[in-house]
């Protein structure tokens, strides 16, 4: 008995200490302040335009440029870690952060604010990887592994709230570059913990990084990325054909390169463990969900509602608040509840929540947008932190880097496809209701077409009753596109509450590893 006693303690991990947890919460600001990255920057849109005056294309580069970057270098930045430490990395990242962000803030010209937002890319996709391998390091015990990723998930959603919410503060007392400057004292408090409550972790038997994979890795990211939302934006053209091309061609030479060199920088025998695969296609599928009514909602409160943009930030920080409560609640749920079952549950809720989307109207309040919101965050939330610890706790530690990298792209692309795909039904409903309900001979109609911000813009510049005429249709025809888009997306819900219970649910209640063996 004593004996089995002595084993039993010896085989038990090591339970995290003071330590850890302060490093987790510094790693956490750093992942809101990624997120915070991607959403801040469209409230400051307006006052850019005035100061800048970019073309339209260069304003699309503005804020698009940073998310091609993240998706391209993802895989990459986390096999460097693995490399050569997955700490220093971060640590290097949050220099360039900082002080690109600063730079950022005072740039001259619309190029001039391309390439920081450009080079924020490259130090934003050392966060991603580098913080998640960093907590399987830092968490063995299961249990405490689990709040560790809850958290790390809650601090992504908690940003892409606290962005516009802090944002439109600053905008409404400061000049357009003030956005940039909230991550600077975010990364200055990294580099100060960092190197005392961090631990470091490398491959002792990586060998050198092979460039050549890299840039191929990038290539190809960035060129599907670019076609998904040229697709989204301006449908099948010449530029998406020739993107999806590249990115074919360039993944395919990446592909055949991993397989064939002794030391590939990303281990494609990752995809032969069931439980990476499918948590992975879970995963991508649960973020192409989530922007069925992301992408729409803050569109909603704002164009269809008439809301200003702090007051639809404040009408989304319910979904934020049930993304926090789904991420932390998850961890100790899955303790007793099998995950394929947790997660089967969490993506019935987010159909139900989709579900009521469909029912949104012109002329209703924001009450019903905001409880299906809370509805679609409490049911992703415990989706995307298991499936992120099965994504990684499948892969051997030394590994870990490289598949924290795999599941940030592979989020990348869910968002990137939602975008696209249910941008483009949205899109192709909204002109085809258009074509027959706008007055005949409307001036400015090609641009009442493009989008509902521009019919907007477009009806306060008309007589008022015609100017209402055209919001009405416009308004309708958008709410229409909603209505598809929710539903669609509905169903892809039911369907990964389907593919979890499937092919999930041999791995038993409180463990996340998923194994190396399944």
């Amino acid at each position: 008995m004593d004996t089995a006693l002595v084993t039993a303690a010896r085989e038990r991990p090591e339970l995290a200490g003071r330590r850890e947890w302060i490093g987790l919460g510094v790693l956490a600001l750093a992942c809101l302040v990624y997120a915070m990255d991607l959403t801040v920057l469209h409230l400051a849109v307006p006052q850019i335009s005035s100061t800048l005056h970019p073309s339209s294309a260069q304003l699309l580069w503005i804020i698009d440029v940073y998310g091609f970057m993240l998706a391209g270098l993802l895989i990459t930045m986390g096999t460097l870690g693995d490399r050569i430490g997955r700490r220093r990395l971060l640590l290097a990242g949050g220099v360039l952060f900082g002080t690109v962000s600063v730079v950022a803030a005072f740039s001259p010209t619309a190029e001039f604010l391309i390439g920081c937002r450009a080079l924020l890319g490259v130090a934003g996709a050392t966060i991603a990887p580098s913080t998640l391998s960093l907590i399987f390091t830092m968490f063995r015990d299961p249990r405490q592994r689990s709040l560790a990723v809850g958290t790390w998930v809650s601090a992504f959603s908690a940003g892409g709230v606290v962005g516009p919410l802090l944002g439109g503060v600053l905008l409404e007392r400061f000049w357009w570059g003030s956005v940039f400057l909230l991550a600077v004292p975010v990364m200055a408090l990294l580099l100060v913990l960092g190197p005392r409550v961090l631990p470091e972790f490398r491959d002792p038997e990586a060998g050198r990084l092979d460039l050549t994979s890299a840039a191929l890795s990038v290539v190809t990211m960035v060129s599907l990325v670019l076609a998904m939302k040229t697709v989204a934006q301006d449908g099948l053209g010449p530029v998406a054909v020739v993107a999806v091309a590249g990115g074919l061609v360039a993944g395919a030479l990446f592909v055949r390169r991993q397989l064939t060199r002794p030391d590939p920088m990303l281990d494609l025998r990752l995809f032969r463990l069931g439980a990476f695969r499918t948590a992975l296609g879970i995963n991508v599928i649960a973020i192409f969900v989530a922007f069925g009514y992301f992408l729409f909602v803050a569109q909603y409160f704002q164009l269809a509602l008439d809301m200003t943009p702090m007051a639809a930030g404040v009408a989304m920080a319910p979904s934020s608040v049930g993304f926090i409560i789904g991420s932390q609640a998850a961890p100790r749920i899955v303790r007793a509840v099998r995950p394929a079952y947790l997660i089967g549950a969490g993506m019935v809720l987010a159909a139900i929540g989709l579900a009521m989307l469909t029912r949104l109207t012109v002329d209703g309040g924001p009450v019903a947008a905001v409880v299906a919101s809370l509805l679609i965050a409490l049911g992703l939330a415990p989706v995307f932190g298991i499936t992120t610890e099965l994504i990684v706790g499948s892969a051997p530690p030394e590994q870990a880097g490289a598949a924290s990298g795999v599941s940030e792209t592979g989020a990348e692309l869910g968002g990137a496809l939602g975008i696209s795909i249910l941008g483009s039904i949205s899109l192709a409903i909204y002109r085809a209701d258009l074509a027959d309900s706008l007055p005949h001979g409307l001036p400015g109609a090609d641009a009442v077409r493009e989008t509902l911000g521009e019919a907007v813009q477009v009806a306060a510049t008309l007589p008022d009753n015609v100017g209402a005429t055209v919001l009405v249709a416009a308004r309708t025809a958008f709410i229409h596109g909603v209505h598809v888009t929710a539903g669609v997306a509905a169903v892809g819900a039911l369907l990964v509450a389907v593919l979890a219970v499937a092919r999930l649910r041999h791995v038993p209640a409180g463990e996340l590893s998923g194994g190396h063996d399944h």
